[in-house]
């Protein structure tokens, strides 16, 4: 099968682009990998109503990894997005299991790029924010919720790298200003597939 090339016999790095800071962000907030004894999975958990959500992000595996992900059949309202391939957690700088109290910082290749960290931000956003707008209490919020302490830490750095004003509390970091809650929104196109 190596020799057919149904099966690839190297798995180099993989290409700093924004579109591996997007992936890397939104495995953070919705994904996982998971170590077998001769491979890794991938998995995204979806909405299996965000139909552009599943399809934003089965293309995004396609383009990084050369490979056609698996879109599960809906179950209890969620679609599971998944490729196996070997080496996938080293490739991409994050750590295979669970995720809940990993201590994960932001690569320094999407730190010094204002477009990596843009399209970073915005899968973080995907997976773990929301848009929320009460106008007769003039509320407006772009809200990043997550209860790991780093990935907080991240996106209010991030934020901040920006130019925007957040403000944190226990599990949520969030946009407050009228501009800048539509300005951020604008930027990361965030919900816009």
């Amino acid at each position: 099968m190596k020799k057919l090339g149904k099966i690839k016999s190297s798995y180099p790095a993989l290409k700093q682009s924004g579109n591996l800071a997007e992936l890397i962000g939104v495995i953070l907030g919705d994904g996982n990998i998971f170590k077998f004894p001769r491979t890794e999975g991938l998995t995204i958990a979806s909405n299996a109503k965000n139909k552009g959500f599943i399809r934003r992000y089965s293309l995004l595996i396609e383009k990084i990894f050369s490979k056609k992900a698996t879109i599960g059949k809906p179950y209890g309202g969620c679609v599971k997005i998944r490729i196996y391939e070997k080496n996938i957690s080293k490739r991409m700088g994050l750590p295979s299991g669970s995720k809940r109290k990993i201590n994960f910082q932001t690569p320094n290749w999407i730190l010094k790029n204002k477009e990596y960290l843009i399209r970073y931000l915005r899968g973080l956003y995907e997976a773990e924010g929301s848009f929320c707008i009460h106008k007769p209490t003039y509320t407006y919020k772009f809200l990043f919720s997550n209860r790991n302490k780093s990935l907080l830490k991240n996106v209010y750095r991030g934020v901040k790298i920006l130019g925007f004003h957040p403000h944190e509390s226990k599990y949520k970091i969030q946009v407050s200003k009228k501009e800048e809650v539509y300005k951020i929104k604008k930027l990361l196109k965030f919900r816009q597939y």
